[in-house]
């Protein structure tokens, strides 16, 4: 039913009228020093391409590379013991998976969930009359790497590990009672590149709003500084050509839209009828960061994402 000709999240196996098989795999190298937290958001980054299609997860499998001979071997328990603690939230299972010797550790799963064929969501379908809703602030990317000079505050630096580690399970659920035309998780091609996917699979232009975009604490201060990320230029190169700013930024605010995601937030498009019921159910539920960034319009002919 989803295969990767949509640039899709996961794909979508049909079983029967009332069961489809959604299946996908992620995994990343380390944004922290401490394996348990590393586990945690390597697990809830993997899980969450489930929870963007609609979906639970039920079954996962452990994707590790780790270099047994720098690291003791309780580093590698402490990771998937967080990955554990993850995938039993969501209220699925481990059931095994593969390792490899490798110079740096990577840690991931592959994820099996199951939706109705009816009632998945893609990351297509994004119709004009929507808004967009994003569940999670952006600048996980540049804090992480800012980290790394001690340019982060300990509290700024807290509040972005608790994001990336709290699953998108919640949200899914919330959206569920409502009727989303497409659906994304914001991961590793920032809200740019995968706004980008949205809006050119589903044929439209879509616009975001600089006040309304949720960042994180001190992420624009480190952009500001002089900050940035290995993929920022690559993931501003990948929408250029169909990518608009309106709204007049310095350059380190522009810098925010390719921000590399970590386990980020679900990005949906739902009719703007439904926005506030929807924030309201939402923020009821604990995902008070949760806002509308944006709106869907019919494709100007030129560009697929404009920043007002």
């Amino acid at each position: 039913m989803v295969g990767f000709h949509t640039s899709d999240d996961a794909g979508i196996y049909q079983l029967t009228d009332e069961l489809a098989v959604v299946s996908t795999a992620d995994y990343i190298t380390p944004p922290v020093n401490d394996g348990y937290l590393f586990g945690q958001i390597a697990a809830a980054n993997a899980l969450s391409d489930v929870y963007a299609m609609g979906a639970t997860p039920i079954m996962c499998l452990n994707l590790v590379s780790f270099p047994s001979e720098k690291l003791p071997a309780d580093t590698l328990h402490q990771i998937v013991k967080g990955a554990l603690s993850k995938i039993t939230e969501a209220g699925a299972v481990l059931a095994g998976g593969h390792s490899i010797d490798d110079e740096e550790p990577k840690f991931g799963l592959a994820v099996t969930g199951t939706v109705h064929p009816q009632r998945y969501w893609a990351n297509t379908g994004a119709k004009p009359g929507d808004v967009l809703i994003l569940t999670k602030p952006l600048g996980s990317g540049v804090l992480f790497n800012a980290n790394l000079k001690g340019w982060v505050s300990k509290e700024a630096l807290d509040q972005c590990i608790e994001t990336l580690t709290r699953l998108n399970q919640t949200a899914a659920n919330v959206f569920r009672r409502f009727d989303v035309h497409a659906a994304t998780d914001i991961t590793g091609f920032g809200l740019a590149g995968h706004g980008m996917e949205m809006a050119k699979g589903s044929g439209v232009t879509m616009a975001f709003s600089v006040e309304n975009l949720p960042v994180m604490a001190e992420a624009l201060a480190m952009y500001e500084k002089g900050m940035t990320t290995g993929v920022n230029s690559l993931n501003r190169k990948l929408v250029q050509e169909r990518f608009s700013f309106e709204h007049q930024l310095h350059p380190w605010q522009e810098e925010i839209f390719f921000d590399p995601q970590t386990s980020g937030g679900l990005l949906v498009s739902i009719p703007e009828i439904q926005a506030q019921e929807a924030l309201d159910a939402l923020a009821e539920k604990g995902e008070t960061e949760a806002g509308v960034i944006g709106k869907v319009m019919a494709f100007n002919g030129n560009t697929h994402l404009v920043v007002e």
